[in-house]
């Protein structure tokens, strides 16, 4: 259940509708943070998690891997609160302007994007910024 207030049956359908879902009814959702522009992640959501994302303001994806919404930051503490919310051209990618608490990475790295090749070799261009057993405990998976 979520704490998303009660809204209008039709609230958000022209959002929904200018939504291009995959066959698995996911769209990929980039974060960008607020300000800087930097690239934070990217991960998918559903209709339910976009739903829940503009109701809330509080960003929230599908995770692939536990089957479920992914209310970003429930575990860690490192939530997106949502700036804006844009759709591309195609309606096949959205980005999400955040506000990022902390950390996005669950490596504990400010951006996922944190390699880059530099000639044939791919270097780490980020240091961690918080040990990642702190955000999670051990054996955590997102």
């Amino acid at each position: 259940m979520t704490d998303a207030p009660m809204r209008d049956a039709k609230a958000f359908d022209d959002v929904i509708a200018a939504i291009a879902f995959n066959a698995d009814g996911l769209v990929p959702a980039i974060a960008q943070a607020e300000g800087t522009g930097e690239v934070l992640m990217m991960a998918w959501m559903n209709r339910d998690a976009v739903l829940e994302t503009l109701e809330t303001g509080r960003v929230c994806y599908w995770s692939r891997s536990r089957g479920g919404l992914w209310r970003k930051g429930e575990t860690s503490g490192q939530v997106q609160r949502l700036k804006d919310f844009r759709i591309d051209c195609d309606g096949d990618t959205l980005l999400l302007i955040v506000e990022q608490d902390g950390v996005a990475c669950h490596t504990g790295r400010r951006s996922c994007f944190f390699r880059s090749v530099r000639g044939e070799a791919l270097e780490t261009n980020q240091e961690v910024q918080t040990d990642p057993s702190v955000l999670y405990g051990h054996g955590h998976k997102h």
